[in-house]
């Protein structure tokens, strides 16, 4: 009777784990649908508001909280309003911060870590490009190394180097054979999963296109 009971128990603590995995990938999908289609900043907040209530409510998820971070990191390049890029920054940082911690030394946070490094240095590029470049460079050496196969780290860096003035090493000279290099690994990628980071194919396509 007591082996019985255990396997029952067993049983349903099973269940009900699967219905909360099922309900938890099922708001993922969702929200992801979303992220795609986000027009506007506006819509890039929702966004990311929505993915930080998923994260909160899971609480031992990575994957919101990224998702959440990186809405954050968009809609502050959507918004385009420098003066306040530290509180976007900061507010990204935080919700960065506990995916790492559940999901340390992953090349997707720090591809986003180096996106946020992105954010402050544009406040004041002049003042702040050596602080905030060698965190950019240092997290997408990161991100290659702890994934060699992830494209978004070669997109980033290829941006980057795009928007560069040539005086400083950038321009398309120096970015077309990174971007070129992206948009080769993104055609082999395959993500982990279906809720999975897989953005970026697109933007690196199209900034490729600006330098032929």
């Amino acid at each position: 009777m007591k082996k019985m009971f255990i396997a029952l128990l067993s049983l349903a603590l099973a269940v009900q784990g699967f219905a909360q995995s099922e309900k938890f990938t099922k708001a993922m999908t969702s929200t992801l649908v979303q992220l795609d289609s986000a027009k506007t900043a506006d819509d890039m907040l929702s966004v990311s508001a929505s993915f930080e209530r998923i994260a909160d409510a899971e609480k031992t998820q990575w994957l919101p909280y990224y998702y959440a971070s990186l809405g954050q990191v968009l809609y502050a390049f959507m918004k385009n309003d420098m003066a306040n890029n530290d509180g976007f920054a900061g507010k990204a940082e935080t919700l960065l911060n506990k995916a790492d911690a559940l999901q340390p030394n992953n090349s997707e946070i720090s591809c986003v870590k180096s996106m946020i490094a992105t954010l402050r240095m544009l406040v004041n590029p002049q003042q702040r490009w050596q602080q905030y470049g060698a965190t950019i460079t240092t997290e997408l050496d990161n991100a290659k190394k702890q994934d060699p196969t992830n494209p978004r780290p070669y997109y980033l860096q290829g941006q980057n180097l795009r928007n560069t003035p040539e005086q400083f090493g950038g321009g398309c000279n120096t970015a077309k054979p990174v971007l070129e290099e992206a948009v080769k690994k993104f055609e082999a990628f395959k993500p982990a999963s279906a809720i999975a980071p897989s953005w970026g194919k697109d933007f690196a396509q199209k900034t490729l296109a600006t330098c032929k």
